[in-house]
């Protein structure tokens, strides 16, 4: 089953404190708009607005001078991704399982379920009511596949639940051949293409033939860019696989005070008490947490948050108020802090472990994950890393950075190289080089200004490009270790050659630097 929510974005908002309860939310014309770089976009506009000439995609300028009196709110993307998040745990009361079809759309399960609601047209009647009675404007669709259930529900499902209905036995081709091609959730340029070749519904696909579209299309192999492969999903023919929407608890503890508290040293009591409460929540869950908030609601209704991710999984309450009071310093507690909560939003399983030898470990100072943790609190986030092997034979891509503790992937697959520079530049710098010849080896160089006059040098290298990542015009790369007069060694090389054909005449970079 499909759920399409028609106006998502504009429902929320309807909810939404600026919106009063939705009392006259569209009695004046209305748009939610979004911040580009050549202005104010129109994202969604209500029913009075769309009367008025405002449409989505339009920019503010446009929409406003069709019509002086439209009123303006900012859109919220992620804030509808994440409501759309809860609605898809909410619709599983329909099916065992749900997925979210970004970015207005439910996909749930309702296979062997419809006879415990009176039947499929019954199932729908419940979903447009319960829809309503919170409300959001649905139209929904029940098929075989997630493709056709999207397809009538977008573009079939205007007569009623009895034409939203496509049953196993049916002929889905025949049943969906008037819907426009629109309906098979291409890209843009895609359906545009499909006009200008007089394709304009399902059925004129399967009038002109498989070789033909096959061969417009050939090379194609995101789905939303091959028109074959969504017809085959929508028919049944080729699976789709969707991602379910699984909901995940939490843990989570907190403390409401008897009275208001503003002293550091309270604080850190009950931050202490909330450090017990989880660690003896995930010991039940048989985890540890790798990331942990701390909320605090304040008297005048403000609530401050301060955040962890730690290195490791732990359940070390000392630990983790030891990383918390250095997060505390700062905090505001205005007239008084009448609530803290703790919640680990990512945790990991953790076995059991020797209390004794981690509590030595600790205190000599010897656990890593406990100073990489405090490394982290006093530096930030992305100042803690370790550089790992990755599986490419291009110098610059050749290592990446990751979390300290992160594990390595397998790297038996890794390149064994040649000598590199201990220094290799974020981005290699372009040099001028005079050579003998095209192919011959390189006599003096300038970089940075400064001339160099090369006494020695070693290669080639040749390193060819990776045809699976970089496009047919890449050059190959000949790499020399050479050294200048005052004996510094660089690492330089000619991209290209003189007549690979892919360019003119080679380029000469500086990659590195030899200690």
């Amino acid at each position: 089953m499909a759920i399409w929510l028609v106006q998502l974005a504009l429902d929320r908002w309807r909810h939404s404190e600026q919106c009063q309860r939705g009392e006259g939310a569209d009695s004046q014309p209305l748009v939610l708009i979004t911040e580009t770089a050549h202005g104010p976009r129109v994202d969604a506009a209500n029913d009075a607005g769309r009367e008025a000439g405002a449409e989505s995609g339009m920019m503010l300028a446009d929409a406003r001078t069709l019509c002086p009196r439209l009123k303006v709110a900012p859109s919220d993307p992620a804030g509808d991704l994440a409501f759309l998040e809860r609605l898809a745990l909410w619709a599983q009361r329909w099916g065992p399982w749900s997925a979210i079809d970004a970015p207005d759309g439910l996909l749930v399960d309702v296979t062997a379920v419809a006879h415990l609601f009176g039947g499929e047209e019954r199932l729908l009647e419940d979903v447009h009511t319960r829809f309503a009675a919170q409300g959001l404007t649905v139209r929904a669709a029940i098929a075989p596949t997630a493709g056709a259930a999207w397809a009538l529900s977008h573009y079939g499902a205007d007569n009623g639940p009895a034409s939203a209905i496509l049953a196993p036995d049916d002929d889905g081709a025949a049943r969906l051949a008037s819907l426009p091609v629109a309906a098979l959730r291409l890209d843009a340029d895609v359906l545009l293409v499909l006009r200008r070749l007089g394709l304009k519904q399902l059925g004129d696909m399967a009038q002109l033939g498989r070789d033909a579209v096959q061969r417009r299309f050939r090379g194609r192999r995101a789905p939303s860019a091959n028109p074959l492969m969504r017809m085959d999903q929508l028919l049944g023919r080729l699976p789709e696989p969707l991602l379910p929407v699984v909901a995940v608890e939490a843990p989570l503890v907190q403390r409401r005070l008897m009275e208001p508290i503003r002293h550091r040293s309270l604080l850190d009591q009950v931050l202490a008490d909330l450090a017990d409460d989880m660690v003896r929540e995930l010991e039940g869950r048989g985890e540890g947490a790798r990331r942990l908030e701390l909320g605090m609601w304040r008297v005048d209704g403000e609530v401050v948050l301060r955040r962890l991710e730690l290195a490791a999984s732990t359940r070390d309450a000392a630990h983790i108020c030891r990383l918390f009071s250095a997060r505390l310093d700062d905090v505001d507690a205005g007239f008084g802090i009448e609530m803290l909560r703790l919640r680990a939003s990512w945790s990991e399983p953790l076995v059991l472990a020797q209390a004794e030898l981690d509590a030595a470990a600790e205190e000599h100072g010897t656990s890593l994950a406990a100073c990489i943790d405090r490394l982290t609190v006093r530096l930030g986030a992305r100042a803690v890393r370790r550089p790992v092997p990755r599986a490419s034979h291009v110098p610059e891509r050749a290592q990446g950075w990751q979390p300290p503790l992160e594990p390595e992937q397998d790297s038996q697959h890794l390149f064994d190289f040649h000598s590199r520079p201990l220094k290799i530049l974020e981005r290699p710098e372009k040099i001028a080089v005079l050579y003998a010849s095209p192919d011959g080896y390189p006599r003096r160089f300038r970089w940075r200004g400064d001339v160099h006059e090369v006494v020695r040098v070693e290669g080639p290298e040749r390193i060819a490009p990776e045809w699976w990542r970089e496009k047919g015009s890449a050059r190959l790369r000949d790499y020399y270790r050479i050294e200048d007069g005052a004996g510094r060694r660089y690492w330089i090389y000619r991209a290209g050659l003189a007549d690979d054909g892919r360019g003119g005449m080679p380029d000469w970079f500086l990659q590195g630097m030899f200690g």
